[in-house]
């Protein structure tokens, strides 16, 4: 990108230089022409090579084949009998697009080279049980890579660690994180037969697993061919000047020959045929076009980066501003993907005193429900209460006592084992039960925030004319249908894993003539992001994986800058079809012209750079959004 400003400068400079020698000297045309061919060649040869490359693979009638012709024509024009110079239009041309070119190189950049860093999630790393001394029955540990590690072997799991293989907990018992791939926002709690999956935390307990999935069946690898496959198999949108030039192109070449040698046939004089059909290709060169389009998409994406929407191509703001359904993911998306305490409904003492007891029980604990107690009341690090005999009883809670209260925080079964007196909840969440010295004193509802804008964002997606707003989830039924019902979705679908999501969205896209964007964070939704025909990802807290394989990426995790990015997206689309119109009618009007001789070298200046400048700063405003 350096490289390719410095030549712009330089070459503009040089050009000046040139003009001011023609100024100010009499040279001949020939030297005029090997002082103007010194800045042409230096920007152009690129262009030029293109143009050979199109003409050797079959591909002749690209913008840098008609950019070659259009300006070794205005090089040509001066040589012709009684005709002008206009070797600086020539390299003001070739000028004009490569600064087209470097606009859209930087807006399109290297950010969808690869999605090589989703290997990263994956864990380096499994701790394999090996045979120890057979006199004392001890046994080691060796560290090898997880592809290495066969169907049968006996993995350690270490609080903190990722789960690096499929299997069975054969000794143990602990909480999983499985977050990153079903987007369900409660840990799991495992025991001795559960099964536990590859690319899940372990969260607490050390667990021995026997592995049933060698690394190539295992979760996270299928995640990563789904990725692959996907992005291999998604949809491409082409920008305007693409699927304009393929059209406009070979139109223009065969017209500038025709008028050369059709009416040379009827007796026309060659010189004066040919000089119109040179100026016709200056004037039809595409200077505006390509790069009055390509600086539109420009300043749409810089617009709304400025807004904190990070969109990776010009090709994908034309598919955003068509889309027409948005498929979302709950957690981390529409919801927090964070703990929060959403209701204390006490049967003894107050709120605050039930709070104030089970945030001490879970003084200790890494859990994400203990955080969300602590959280909730913060005063409990620092307001002297005792904490004594902490006894954490593994699928059921957490026991303590508090000062000289024994005060016990779990689930149903822990209430049961006490033989305190539960009762249920009509919140749909996470209910924890409280008892104090074995009478139940209440329970505290612990739930997924949903976003304060993710209403704002369904709302103004729904204003925008979105057809469809839909969630899926690894989550609960019951969770999702609470979520869905509070955002007015027109539709969930819950208790998904990854490849569940990619078989959904395949039928959608198969199902919608218009243009489905999928919105996720997390790992999980990596193949999902891709396969779709935008993918939008939460780029604050969200996985790599999803950013890599994301389209658009939000980088403040605002669920309503959906509605911003489709705005800009319309927006920006409009503003390039404008140039497009407006270009095509002044030339075509100024071609008209000189097929008759009717048009002088300044309309075709005008035509040309007149239309380029006026498109640019036409373009400029989509900066402004």
């Amino acid at each position: 990108m350096k490289e390719q400003l410095a030549l712009i400068i330089v070459t503009a400079v040089l050009l000046i230089v040139a003009v001011i020698i023609e100024k100010n000297t009499s040279l001949t045309t020939w030297q005029l022409l090997l002082v103007y061919l010194v800045p042409y060649l230096l920007i152009g040869h690129n262009t030029l090579k293109e143009a050979v490359e199109g003409l050797l693979s079959g591909d002749a009638f690209n913008e840098h084949f008609l950019m070659s012709i259009a300006t070794i024509g205005a090089l040509c024009i001066g040589f012709l009998p009684g005709a002008e110079t206009e070797f600086p239009e020539a390299v003001f041309v070739m000028l004009f697009f490569q600064i087209g070119e470097l606009f859209e190189g930087y807006a399109e950049g290297k950010s969808r080279d690869s999605i090589a860093h989703l290997m990263d999630i994956r864990p380096d790393v499994a701790h394999v049980e090996i045979s120890g001394d057979k006199e004392t029955g001890t046994h080691g540990v060796q560290d090898v890579s997880p592809e290495a590690v066969a169907v049968g072997s006996v993995i350690v799991i270490r609080p903190g660690e990722k789960v690096p293989l499929d299997g069975t907990i054969i000794e143990g018992s602990t909480s999983l994180n499985t977050i990153a791939l079903t987007g369900e926002s409660l840990p799991r709690e495992l025991e001795t037969g559960d099964e536990v999956i590859s690319g899940c935390v372990n969260l607490s307990g050390v667990i021995k697993v026997r592995v049933t999935k060698a690394f190539g069946e295992s979760t996270v690898s299928k995640i990563l061919n789904l990725v692959e496959h996907a992005t291999n198999s998604k949809s491409k949108s082409e920008t305007f000047i693409t699927r304009f030039a393929r059209i406009y192109t070979p139109v223009v070449v065969f017209a500038a020959i025709a008028l050369v040698v059709i009416p040379t046939l009827f007796g026309g004089a060659f010189a004066t045929w040919l000089y119109r059909a040179l100026m016709f290709l200056v004037v039809s060169c595409p200077c505006a076009l390509v790069i009055s389009v390509p600086l539109t998409f420009f300043g749409g994406i810089g617009g709304a980066s400025r807004k904190g929407i990070l969109i990776k191509g010009a090709s994908y703001m034309d598919v955003l501003a068509q889309t027409e359904t948005v498929v979302f993911d709950k957690t981390g998306t529409l919801t927090h993907g964070q703990f929060a305490v959403e209701a204390v409904h006490p049967d003894q003492y107050d709120e605050r005193q039930l709070l104030h007891l089970a945030a001490h029980v879970e003084h200790y604990t890494t859990h994400p429900i203990g955080a969300a107690l602590r959280d909730a009341f913060p005063e409990e690090a620092s307001d002297g209460c005792e904490v004594t005999e902490v006894e954490e009883i593994a699928g059921h809670g957490i026991r303590a006592r508090v000062g000289d209260k024994m005060v016990s925080v779990g689930n149903t079964k822990m209430m049961e084992s006490i033989g305190a007196k539960w009762h249920d909840c009509h919140h749909v969440g996470t209910i924890i039960h409280v008892a104090i010295d074995g009478q139940y004193a209440g329970h505290i509802v612990i739930n997924d925030k949903v976003k304060e804008d993710s209403a704002e964002a369904i709302a103004s997606l729904k204003a925008l004319g979105i057809s469809k707003a839909i969630m899926l989830t690894g989550d609960r039924k019951e969770v999702a249908q609470h979520v869905a019902s509070q955002l007015s979705l027109t539709g969930y679908h819950a208790e998904l894993l990854p490849a569940d999501k990619v078989a959904f969205m395949e039928r959608e896209l198969a199902a919608s003539e218009a243009k489905v964007a999928f919105v996720g964070d997390g790992i999980n939704d990596a193949p999902v992001l891709a396969r779709a025909d935008v993918g939008i990802a939460m780029g604050g807290l969200g996985s790599d994986a999803a950013i890599e394989a994301a389209d658009v990426v939000l980088m403040d995790d605002k669920p309503s800058k959906i509605a911003l990015a489709i705005r800009i997206a319309r927006r920006t689309l409009a503003i390039a079809r404008q140039n497009v119109w407006f270009a095509i009618i002044v030339k075509i009007s100024v071609l008209i012209l000189a097929t008759f001789g009717l048009a002088t070298m300044w309309m075709a200046v005008f035509a040309d750079v007149g239309v380029t400048v006026l498109a640019v700063l036409n373009a400029m405003r989509a900066l402004k959004n």
